[in-house]
């Protein structure tokens, strides 16, 4: 991953660089406001069910991360195929009526436990739909070698926001009670919205000229992309490992709070400013962390100190002691985060990158929704202190895993598209929906190289997969060796074409390039395409 040099400036290298970019500082500022409400509505909402046992807590948890397991990858679908600034106004005025809806029930004083969580739910739907579009348009937002940057601002907005939003949240429940919380995150939202309405975007140009997708289509090209992109597949799994265990760490919080420390909703909402704090510390020394430990030492090492925090937090009694642990854990959750994001951000191309980033988030909020009841449920049968042992025991096993399971160097990953491909020469142009299309690609090869050239090709079926193959073969001629033909299948016309201008990137030319260079010397690769005769398509030679 790059690393940026440590800077206090705003310069290329700074951690602050883009802050300098103007929509992207008003984005910044005005998603700041909305996540100190968003904290603000967390504090009140946990708080208001703490009397009722330690599962129902931890359920606030559940309902906000749920509904991403179950809309991301639509969300992530809708995001690819129509324009992300739209999607991100209607999910904030979406949220915005939601969040206007608990302050009215609890003014009124008929807000309940239930109608509490099916809210919550709500607005993680919104979350939901809002999550693949507003990770996708960063890279629009800054340059690509400021993508590693931009996620830590990203996760110093949400950890800056979460040292004041709770500490404002808890005195704000405890002076006026928790419908002024659900109040001021109904508002906070329409900041965002005044921005995107000013941005003017720019079009789409990944999707200029091509025919949209279809919606199941282009799920299941999601699921193929990550099925067949090593890389994506790793920083999904690190993902998937850190979360469960560190997801202890919020979710059961306000018990150590009020159990274990004593505290009210004042002292719960100065505990997570405690974790903000860390973690906006933990963002001005990503750069310096990134230099001497590199991307997979952090995340060994981010496990490790959230593991011992919640040891901590398993044996102190004494809130002083517990603040002072929460400081390491927040530096961890920060450097950890930037991390895996940055690493998921630079490996995925645009036509694509939404539905990827869906799927990231699916892992990282279904970690914590799925756990959360499960740290709720083992806290409140075997008791708090033996939930976060056992949730620490897991991120140290997690932390374990790192040498045998690190993240691929992604030095040699170009998503850009290449566009290399001419356009298939047809007599008859088919329809969009036409297909299956075979393609079939003749190599001669010298029969010394048959090793090294499969090698070679099984790196580039990865790639044909990615694009669209619906299924890939290589063969060696039997009457004529070191002849070999590649054939692969591809659903429909549109998506040969997508491969051809938009989905084949820098790094899948190079996958070819390292193919073809075993040719025997003055021959090329011979290709024909040909549409299914079943179904009244005609061959189309080339």
């Amino acid at each position: 991953m790059t690393k940026t040099p440590a800077s206090g400036g705003t310069g290329p290298g700074s951690a602050w660089a883009p802050l300098a970019l103007p929509v992207f500082r008003a984005l910044w500022i005005a998603q700041f406001v909305s996540s100190v409400g968003t904290w603000m509505q967390t504090i009140g909402a946990q708080w208001l069910l703490v009397g009722h046992g330690a599962a129902l807590v931890t359920l606030v948890q559940t309902a906000s991360s749920l509904p991403v397991v179950l809309l991301a990858l639509p969300s992530g679908v809708l995001a690819d195929r129509f324009d992300r600034r739209r999607l991100l106004i209607v999910a904030q005025f979406a949220m915005g009526a939601v969040a206007a809806v608990l302050a009215v029930l609890a003014f009124a004083g008929v807000l309940g436990p239930v109608s509490l969580l099916a809210l919550t739910f709500l607005l993680g739907c919104g979350t939901a739909l809002m999550g693949p579009s507003w990770q996708a348009i960063q890279p629009e937002l800054v340059a690509r070698d400021q993508l590693a940057q931009a996620a830590a601002l990203g996760a110093v907005n949400m950890n800056l926001a979460r040292a004041i939003g709770p500490a404002i949240g808890g005195v704000l429940v405890a002076a006026a009670g928790a419908g002024w919380t659900f109040a001021f995150n109904a508002v906070s939202y329409l900041g965002i919205v005044v921005v995107l309405l000013l941005w003017k975007r720019p079009r789409d140009t990944a999707a200029t000229g091509a025919e949209p997708e279809r919606f199941v289509s282009a799920v299941l090209a999601a699921r193929r992309y990550v099925r067949h992109a090593p890389g994506v597949r790793r920083v999904l799994l690190r993902t998937a490992l850190f979360i469960p265990g560190a997801a202890a760490l919020w979710s059961l919080l306000p018990l150590v709070a009020a159990d274990s420390l004593g505290l009210g909703s004042g002292g719960y909402g100065a505990l997570l400013a405690v974790v903000g704090a860390g973690a906006v510390g933990g963002a001005l020394l990503l750069p310096a962390l990134r230099a001497v430990l590199g991307a997979n030492g952090i995340l060994a090492a981010g496990a490790v100190l959230v593991a011992v925090t919640l040891a901590v937090l398993a044996t102190v009694r004494v809130p002083w002691v517990a603040a002072v642990a929460l400081l390491p854990a927040g530096v961890a959750w920060i450097a950890v985060l930037s991390v895996l994001n940055a690493a998921v951000q630079t490996r995925l191309p645009g036509w694509v990158r939404a539905r990827g980033l869906a799927v990231y988030l699916l892992v990282f909020q279904g970690g914590q929704a799925l756990t959360a009841p499960l740290w709720g449920g083992l806290a409140q049968g075997a008791g708090l202190r033996v939930a976060l042992l056992a949730a620490g025991a897991l991120l140290l096993l997690a932390a374990a895993t790192v040498p045998l399971l690190p993240l691929h160097d992604a030095a040699h990953i170009d998503p850009t598209p290449s566009d290399h491909w001419p356009a298939p020469p047809v007599v008859h142009e088919p329809g969009p929906a036409d297909g299956p299309v075979l393609v079939s690609i003749v190599y001669r090869v010298r029969p010394a190289d048959r090793a090294a050239f499969t090698a070679a090709m099984a790196k580039l079926a990865r790639s044909r997969r990615r694009t669209g193959a619906l299924t890939w073969g290589l063969y060696e001629d039997a009457g004529e060796p070191g002849r070999f033909i590649e054939n692969y299948l591809v659903g429909s016309w549109a998506e040969h074409l997508a491969q051809h201008h938009t989905r084949t990137t820098v790094t899948d030319r190079r996958a070819e390039e390292a193919a073809r260079a075993f040719l025997l010397p003055g021959t090329h690769p011979e290709t024909t395409h040909a549409l299914d005769a079943t179904t009244g398509g005609q061959s189309l030679g080339i």
